[in-house]
């Protein structure tokens, strides 16, 4: 093991949505010195960078690692995969592109738990910060940022049909779920410029690469971070095979992800001592909460089969409409090849919402897969999928080896709580109501998931557990705020340490309403505010 004679100021690591950022704000000052360390690398791909390229990259292993929590009565005994991006940009490099911050309400309650400046008054100017709207300037939207966002590139006869359905139903239309509220159905915001995929590494990270005071290294494994008398002083790394050791004179900030954070800090001997102990890991910090508090979206689909052939699982397998769809795209940024996730949506309360804010997410899609990046059905299929916007499980993330190239064993508990089991359960009733509407009712004879044959509750429970999944949305393992079994502190730094900081989606004490993309970002804009402020 060797110690590297470079010093910088501050040390990050993870080149993900957070982590692209920060290094791009910290290295603004021309005092600091910058290193960003990642363990995937810079890839010029087609596909990462063409909207709908999420498709392919998601399931790719060259950009995409692949982590599987454990099996659980929750998933119907299955064990879900968990891809997360393994490259420059991270997530953001192969999410599926909806860009929506969530409820007003997610950052009050932030706030209400004792984590002070993070309210929803005091976040908005962050996201506006970031933000290069194609739809203006305004109160809740910002024009002169880096990452671009733009209003829906595709509208779906199909989609629109949904939209008059739900509305028939009792939804009010919502023009934006980026402003006052994101109750209602309505079209997503996507992050998207002119024509391509807008990532952290895309508008963060490569306008700013050449940077004399930013050091940018790739295919390089944080191992842990080095403490002295509970000082972060640095990190250990893997790179070429060799270990060695490199210092940080100001702060080691971990932008790992929900995933990897919780992992480098128990590795590191920050966490529950008990674990530590089990695989020898000296303790720097006895912190219970680390790797507690896991929480994702569980999502279920319905699929119907389409009457007409609208369905973009028939215009994809057409080579006249695959061309016009390029065309499309290359001359007006538009069509096809830039769908989301989710074209249109919105948020609901179902009879079981605790408050009144929305408890169900709706995403709908002109389309029908089994998976997420699995081939398109070779019927005319239209998906609508639910889930849970605050779901009451928690689960968890530890170390299952002092090996830091193992995975994390990760549990999490998905529909333990028997409101959550409830909520989805009615979510996929309130969607048979809305095809059923006469807006929509005409364009579609059979139900393919979870089928027609699926009635009772108990049925509908069991269908979920067996066909649901992930959204890939996990927080919360490195919980920010001032109880006992918090992580960091509202300035984001670790609990019983110092020099060290988290600003990832693990540090969300709650989960927010939507994706998570978008208030991730606003967590990195904020923490580097916080760092800069801290020395001037």
């Amino acid at each position: 093991m060797s110690n590297c004679s470079q010093r910088y100021t501050y040390i990050i690591v993870g080149a993900g949505s957070a982590g692209c950022l920060l290094a791009n704000r910290l290295s603004s000052q021309p005092e600091n010195r910058v290193l960003l360390i990642e363990a995937g690398s810079w890839s010029a791909s087609f596909w990462l960078k063409l909207p709908v390229g999420y498709y392919k990259t998601m399931n790719d292993p060259s950009v995409s690692r692949h982590f599987a929590t454990e099996p659980s009565k929750g998933s119907g005994g299955r064990a879900i995969n968990w891809p997360r991006g393994r490259v420059i940009g991270g997530s953001s490099s192969i999410n599926g592109l909806i860009f929506i911050r969530g409820q007003h309400k997610n950052f009050d309650d932030w706030a209400e738990l004792g984590n002070d400046g993070w309210s929803y008054r005091d976040v908005l100017p962050y996201f506006r910060k970031l933000e290069n709207f194609s739809g203006g300037n305004s109160q809740f939207h910002g024009q002169h940022g880096e990452f671009q966002v733009s209003k829906l590139r595709n509208h779906h006869p199909d989609c629109e049909a949904w939209l008059s359905a739900a509305q028939q139903y009792g939804l009010t239309l919502n023009q934006d779920f980026n402003a006052e509220t994101t109750e209602g159905v309505g079209e997503y915001h996507l992050s998207i410029g002119s024509r391509w995929r807008t990532s952290s590494a895309s508008a963060f990270l490569k306008p700013v690469e050449s940077r004399k005071n930013l050091k940018i290294i790739t295919n390089t494994l944080v191992t842990r971070i080095i403490f002295e008398n509970k000082k972060a002083v640095g990190v250990e790394i893997i790179s070429g095979g060799h270990r060695q050791i490199i210092h940080a004179d100001a702060e080691v900030i971990l932008s790992a992800g929900a995933i990897q954070s919780p992992q480098i800090l128990q590795l590191s001997g920050i966490g529950p001592a008990k674990l530590l102990k089990k695989y020898g890991v000296k303790v720097i910090s006895d912190r219970p909460g680390v790797g507690q508090n896991l929480q994702d979206h569980y999502q279920m689909r319905t699929i119907v089969k389409m009457r007409s052939k609208t369905s973009l699982n028939n215009q994809i397998r057409n080579p006249i409409s695959l061309i016009r769809m390029g065309l499309d795209w290359a001359f007006r940024g538009r069509g096809a090849l830039t769908v989301g996730a989710g074209q249109v949506g919105g948020a609901m309360r179902t009879r079981f919402a605790p408050t009144n804010a929305p408890d169900l997410q709706l995403f709908v899609m002109p389309l029908s897969v089994d998976k997420p990046g699995e081939p398109l059905h070779h019927y005319s299929g239209f998906t609508s999928a639910i889930w849970q916007c605050h779901p009451k499980s928690r689960g968890s993330i530890e170390i299952n080896s002092p090996d830091p190239t193992a995975n994390p064993k990760i549990s999490p508990n998905y529909l333990d709580d028997p409101l959550d089991q409830k909520t989805m359960v009615e979510g996929i009733k309130i969607l048979r109501k809305i095809y059923r509407q006469p807006q929509f009712c005409d364009l579609w004879d059979t139900e393919i998931v979870p089928g027609d044959y699926v009635k009772k509750d108990s049925e509908i429970l069991q269908a979920i557990r067996q066909g649901g999944g992930t959204v890939y949305h996990p927080v919360g393992t490195c919980k920010m705020g001032i109880d006992s079994a918090a992580v960091v502190a509202p300035d984001l730094r670790v609990h019983g340490v110092t020099g060290l900081r988290v600003a990832d989606a693990s540090i969300m004490p709650l989960i927010t309403s939507a994706n998570t993309n978008a208030p991730t970002l606003m967590i990195a804009e904020k923490a580097a505010d916080m760092i800069l402020e801290s020395v001037r």
